[in-house]
């Protein structure tokens, strides 16, 4: 049986990913992230190895005596870690990010990306097995889709997630009657979906797009049933995501969750 590595971040991507590439005959090893990967990642994998963000060099030598050539990176690492006094203890990792440009997210993530590469292990697509999660365009609720002025907002919103994802600052905006409520920059969609409910007090459209040169390496956009559970207590009305670009887990529940509060989610 064929080994693939498995970064693991937070939230069920890992979960997602891994029950997908053991039905497609592989023996999954994954690296957990200590206080960021969720406990329950071990009912899906064959093995797993828990490390600190401050031990990042011994991933590569678990690999390595595990025999991996061939890793995924799925769920996203929490980017705050990445600024945390846990690096120091890393001189590996200190020494990349000091190495860098700059400090965005995706930056970071690529530079760790190369490294991977250059130490000689294949670094696959993370929607390679699952690209079914993927929805193709069209509305997804069954009782519920956008009306006239609601159409108005995602297509103004798309556009400016867009500029936005270009400038690699996030991949989400707000919009309520062509007016950008909130644009996602470090704190992450669900909060920025949090912080537009309290600032528009309902009523508004989210649109996630992905970035114009997205590497499916890694930094996959997603969305799932907490982030419609953030859109109910937000008094949301429609969530618009790219067409083939965005993840989407728990795709029932959230759809079923969406319809019973009247809201509408597409695919454009």
């Amino acid at each position: 049986m064929e080994k693939i590595g498995l970064i693991a971040g937070n939230r069920k991507f890992p979960f997602l990913f891994s029950e997908a590439a053991k039905k497609k005959g592989y023996f999954v090893v994954a690296v957990a992230i200590k206080k960021d990967t969720s406990p329950k990642l071990k009912r899906f994998v064959d093995k797993i190895h828990w490390l600190g963000i401050g031990e990042f060099s011994r991933m590569f030598e678990i690999f390595k005596s595990e025999g991996i050539t061939k890793i995924v990176m799925a769920g996203q690492i929490s980017p705050d870690k990445l600024f945390s006094r846990e690096i120091e203890q890393d001189p590996e990792l200190k020494k990349l990010i000091n190495s860098i440009k700059d400090k965005k997210a995706d930056t970071i993530f690529g530079a760790i990306a190369d490294k991977l590469t250059e130490s000689g292990f294949e670094l696959m697509n993370s929607v390679a097995f699952i690209e079914e999660h993927l929805p193709k365009k069209g509305t997804l609720t069954v009782k519920y889709e956008p009306d006239f002025s609601t159409w108005e907002d995602i297509y103004f919103g798309y556009d400016l997630a867009k500029a936005v994802a270009y400038l690699d600052i996030g991949q989400t905006v707000v919009v309520k009657n062509k007016v950008i409520m909130a644009v996602e920059a470090f704190e992450g969609t669900d909060n920025l979906i949090r912080r537009s409910g309290f600032i528009s007090r309902g009523g508004v459209t989210i649109v996630k797009v992905s970035k114009p040169k997205q590497d499916m390496r890694f930094d996959i956009p997603v969305v799932g049933l907490n982030t419609i559970k953030n859109l109910v207590r937000a008094k949301a009305k429609c969530l618009a995501i790219e067409a083939g670009k965005v993840l989407f887990i728990d795709k029932e529940k959230a759809v079923s969750l969406a319809d019973k509060n009247h809201i509408s989610i597409v695919a454009i």
